[in-house]
């Protein structure tokens, strides 16, 4: 059985992985400016799910000052499907090994996507869209609520709510501090993460919450020792919260 739900969660995680290149193109905008509509050549980007990649017509022709433009021809932008694809189903698949065959699993591995949808939005523009950290954080106490009294499941919807909450409440305490060095998305983002740690307990949730600080300051510290033109170099905070919510949880689900 636990061969059978890794398979199901790495094949959702790889099919949900190749409709993200488009979504986390259009996300990567700076803040205050709409959502991108348009690749990098002017061409309209139809819907949010799919690769990243224009099917321009054979007789379209670019738009410009001369008439004899070549005619346009298919062309990629954004991110490459399959290393996304290939990181959304191993995160997936390490999610199903943990969760096994229990409720949360569904839970879990179902947003997992998202999460790295808002990791690669972040890393592009270090910015973290409350299109996408508002609904996870409903989805996952919406979805951890409705697993808690399943049998099998091995969590505890009450932690998860508090564990939200607190986790966010530092993160508020840290973004009021410190504006310059936290970004209010962040705080967002820990509402959710904070929920998924808190469902296995305090243990987990100080485990996740801690790495995230910890693989932080890590790439800061690489930052620092690189070289003087990166030192003072911003970078995007939510991949390694992402990354220490990930490791917690799956410290959490194989304990369990």
């Amino acid at each position: 059985m636990g061969v059978v739900v890794i398979l199901l969660a790495a094949g959702y995680g790889v099919a949900a992985g190749l409709l993200l290149p488009r979504a986390a193109y259009r996300f990567s905008a700076e803040a205050g400016e709409p959502w991108r509509g348009r690749c990098p050549e002017g061409h309209p980007v139809p819907g949010w799910l799919g690769p990243a990649r224009c099917r321009v017509p054979a007789r379209a022709v670019v738009p410009g000052p001369d008439a004899t433009d070549p005619p346009a021809a298919p062309h990629a932008y954004g991110r490459r499907a399959a290393p996304v694809a290939a990181l959304t189903g191993v995160v997936c698949a390490a999610l199903g090994a943990a969760a096994g065959a229990r409720p949360e699993a569904l839970v879990y591995v179902g947003l997992a996507p998202v999460l790295v949808l808002l990791a690669l939005v972040d890393r592009a523009v270090h910015r973290l869209p409350d299109v996408l950290t508002l609904p996870l954080a409903a989805a996952a106490v919406a979805g951890l609520g409705a697993a808690a009294p399943l049998p099998r499941a091995a969590g505890d919807w009450r932690l998860a709510l508090l564990g939200g909450g607190l986790l966010a409440t530092g993160y508020l305490a840290l973004f009021l501090i410190n504006p310059a060095g936290m970004g209010f998305g962040d705080v967002k983002l820990a509402l959710s993460l904070g929920v998924a740690l808190g469902w296995y307990g305090w243990g987990v949730w100080a485990v996740g919450a801690f790495l995230g600080f910890l693989y932080g300051a890590l790439y800061g510290l690489f930052l620092v020792l690189h070289g003087p033109a990166t030192r003072k170099q911003g970078f995007a905070f939510g991949p390694f919260m992402a990354a220490g919510a990930l490791t917690g949880v799956l410290l959490g689900g194989f304990g369990a």
